[in-house]
């Protein structure tokens, strides 16, 4: 059972919605759940959490993966988010009942290989999620997406620019498959901005997630 830190609702209060982070290849839970700090005040009655890819990652001993990734290859990342998606479905099945939550208080937020899981995982649940992020990522396996979404959550893609890592022609690439799915998309790219999250693109995200968060 995968696990990682969390942050209780800064109202005090119980939680009215979940957030939940899916960290970058190489990295852990640690790496994404500070802007769950940053969304706090904006977000007061949300729990948020950032759960540990389940293996060890073989380019960092140090970090984690949700799958092998040793090349940008859509075959390859189709066959790993598939194979890493039961464990992140049973994670939010287990996080939502401890707070007595449905999907529909739900919103996945993914940072490169995470954004491939929550691409993934999010249309496919069992009853629709409240939405979407991904940042830096790509959609993987976009050709059974329409026939295999259970559900179809607003989507908000950020992507740099000058990101060397997943170039930003993924996000060129996702925006119409997704719209052509069904899926309502908003993106935005970063001039300038390499294989990460800046200002802006927290300040989107806030701003997606107290909209579809309502």
């Amino acid at each position: 059972m995968i696990d990682g830190p969390r942050l209780p609702p800064a109202s005090g209060g119980p939680a009215k919605h979940l957030v939940v982070f899916l960290h970058g290849y190489g990295a852990d839970g640690n790496d994404l759940v500070d802007i769950g700090r940053h969304w706090a005040p904006i977000l007061p009655d949300t729990a948020f959490v950032s759960p540990h890819a389940p293996e060890p990652c073989a380019q960092a001993p140090m970090g984690r993966q949700w799958f092998p990734l040793t090349t940008i290859d859509v075959h390859l990342i189709a066959e790993g988010v598939r194979h890493a998606a039961p464990a992140v479905d049973a994670f939010l099945d287990a996080e939502l009942a401890s707070l007595g939550l449905t999907d529909a208080a739900l919103a996945l937020v993914g940072f490169s290989q995470g954004t491939m899981m929550a691409l993934h995982v999010g249309p496919r649940r069992r009853s629709p999620i409240a939405g979407i992020i991904g940042y830096s990522g790509m959609l993987a396996g976009p050709e059974r997406l329409g026939e295999e979404a259970t559900g179809k959550p607003p989507i908000l893609l950020v992507h740099g620019a000058a990101d060397p890592v997943v170039p930003v022609m993924a996000l060129h690439a996702a925006v119409p498959a997704l719209g052509a799915a069904g899926f309502e998309t908003e993106w935005h790219v970063a001039p300038g901005l390499e294989h990460g999250i800046d200002g802006d693109g927290l300040q989107l995200g806030a701003a997606f997630l107290r909209r579809v968060l309502r």
